[in-house]
């Protein structure tokens, strides 16, 4: 039998509600689909079974694409989860070239548990990238291959499979796009 921590539980409600008006790019899809599917990632594909690090990942886009913020999160599951949600968040404030050179960077400066769950997203983002247009998977394929090379700075041994994993997907779709 699988236990599941009543924090992760909660984290994933949490995220329900948070996301609940929002689809994903197919316009279809309900947007909690796809923090669900990072945290299987995580677990099952990535066989990371940290509790902690499991509800970061099912909560890595409610700072960046909902009204919570780092407070909420803080005080409902702790500044370790709430500090790893927000490394995982882009500051929409700022122009877009800037707040993509913040957050590789944050993202080159990320503990293991970081990495491993925007390793998950990406993975998950490229699976889901069929219903995107040529050009769309290309700009996708071009921002992932940035976010590899900043996770791959100094890359902590408990993140490498994970990485691995996913240049794998990266390699099978290139070579299927040509």
């Amino acid at each position: 039998m699988i236990d599941v921590p009543p924090a992760l539980l909660d984290a994933v409600a949490f995220a329900a509600r948070a996301h609940r008006a929002q689809l994903r790019k197919d316009g279809q899809t309900p947007y909690v689909s796809h923090v669900f599917r990072v945290c299987l990632i995580v677990r099952h594909l990535f066989e990371v079974a940290d509790a902690d690090v499991l509800t970061a990942a099912v909560l890595h886009d409610t700072i960046e694409d909902t009204t919570t913020d780092f407070d909420d999160l803080e005080g409902r599951f702790g500044k370790t989860v709430a500090g790893w949600v927000a490394t995982l968040s882009k500051d929409k404030r700022l122009v877009d070239e800037l707040r993509e050179e913040r957050y590789t960077h944050g993202l080159s400066q990320a503990p293991w548990q970081v990495r491993v769950c925007k390793l998950a997203d990406i993975y998950d983002n490229l699976s889901d990238s069929r219903h995107l247009s040529e050009q769309g998977r290309k700009r996708t394929l071009a921002r992932t291959k940035r976010y590899m090379d900043a996770l791959k700075v100094d890359l902590p041994e408990a993140a490498r499979p994970a990485y691995k994993a996913v240049a794998a997907l990266i390699a099978q779709m290139e070579s299927h796009s040509q």
